[in-house]
């Protein structure tokens, strides 16, 4: 099951009290206070892992608890401190707090499946954290420090204090995460534009295909490789349709994926074989993503001229290439293997410019 964003409540361990004994021994009379002070509480941890791709984990534990803090003990013992719970991310979680109105509750699969999605507005929400890095960590909740014993207490005039104070309470919160797939390039397109087939061809990816709509049902991201031991990232997302900023069809789900992508290959059926116009595609296509997030209209972009082994598609080509003149444009047969080296020679070009790569060094 992939889930890209979900709440979740997170409660760090509360500090141990300090303790309020004095020391008891023979042959030391009035031996004074000794009590020592309370263990820290356990902060909760995010880490992103590379490893980690969904947060589906929280789907089923969405309430993350960490222990607190041992109490002080006689002896001037302090109580041990309580261990973090470290939760392993996916790279490219972002981190909102919300209103604790919104706390979430324990859900069954079902409720995933029939799409129940919570009622948030974007001004519920605050941003803590945008984990785009490997390895990064935030600290979600800090855990509560240890009271203090009685012997903080002691002076010349209340030799004998009988005062301590409780651990202090450990951060807690209710949070909203969302998760942002990190690529190169996205691909983008209407369903059954061919995308999935081309993500397996110049990839080591393996998307389901199939000859009907709608059968990437959530996104996939695949690794190119190219000469020199370079490589880039292509993201796959479900097929969109008109309306899909206003949630109508699956893509709008997923459309935060292609946020971070700095290139977009727009895939268009240029054989019009689901009895569409090619045209009329990319322009609902381009209309939908500045509906969405203008910034992603003013995004670097091709188009991936799909399925030219089929009748009618070199026809449309030369329409095509009339009506957008200012924008390179790469015709291919995904099915064929065919134009597959050229559209990965020029991506890599274009990923290169965005990634400049240092000049080796020469050896003296």
């Amino acid at each position: 099951m992939f889930v890209d964003h979900i709440k979740i409540q997170a409660k760090a361990g509360d500090g141990g009290r300090g303790a309020a004994t004095f020391r008891r021994e023979k042959f030391v009379p009035r031996g004074g206070p000794d009590g020592g002070d309370g263990g820290r509480g356990g902060s909760i941890i995010f880490k992103t892992d590379p490893n980690v791709d969904s947060l589906a984990g929280f789907f089923y534990e969405p309430i993350i608890k960490a222990k607190s803090g041992q109490a002080g003990m006689g002896k001037q013992c302090y109580g041990k401190a309580a261990e973090d719970v470290i939760v392993k991310v996916p790279v490219g979680t972002i981190v909102y707090r919300m209103s604790p109105d919104f706390a979430p509750q324990p859900r069954a699969v079902d409720d995933f499946e029939k799409k129940a999605k919570p009622q948030i507005k974007p001004e519920d929400l605050e941003l803590v954290a945008d984990l785009a890095g490997d390895a990064e960590v935030l600290v979600l909740c800090k855990g509560g420090k240890g009271g203090k014993g009685n012997i903080h207490f002691a002076t010349a005039r209340n030799r004998v204090p009988r005062e301590y104070t409780e651990g202090d309470e450990g951060e807690q919160g209710i949070f909203y995460l969302e998760l942002r797939k990190i690529a190169d390039a996205g691909l983008v397109g209407y369903p059954n534009a061919g995308k999935s087939t081309l993500l397996g061809k110049i990839s080591a990816a393996h998307p389901k295909v199939a000859p009907y709509p709608f059968t990437t049902l959530h996104p996939m991201v695949g690794v190119v490789d190219f000469p020199g031991y370079q490589r880039a990232t292509v993201a796959d997302i479900p097929g969109l349709i008109e309306g899909a900023h206003n949630n109508v069809g699956l893509g709008h789900d997923f459309l935060r994926h292609i946020v971070r992508c700095k290139l977009l290959l727009h895939v268009v059926d240029m054989a019009g074989s689901e009895a569409r116009n090619p045209v009329d595609d990319l322009s609902k296509l381009r209309i939908e993503l500045k509906l969405y997030d203008p910034a992603l209209a003013k995004r670097p972009w091709m188009i991936v001229a799909n399925k030219m082994d089929l009748p009618d598609a070199a026809a449309n080509l030369k329409e095509f290439k009339r009506r957008y003149r200012n924008v390179k444009i790469i015709p291919i047969s995904a099915e064929q293997n065919s134009g597959i080296e050229e559209l990965k020679t020029i991506l890599f070009e274009k990923i290169s410019s965005e990634h400049p790569v240092p000049a080796p060094v020469a050896e003296e």
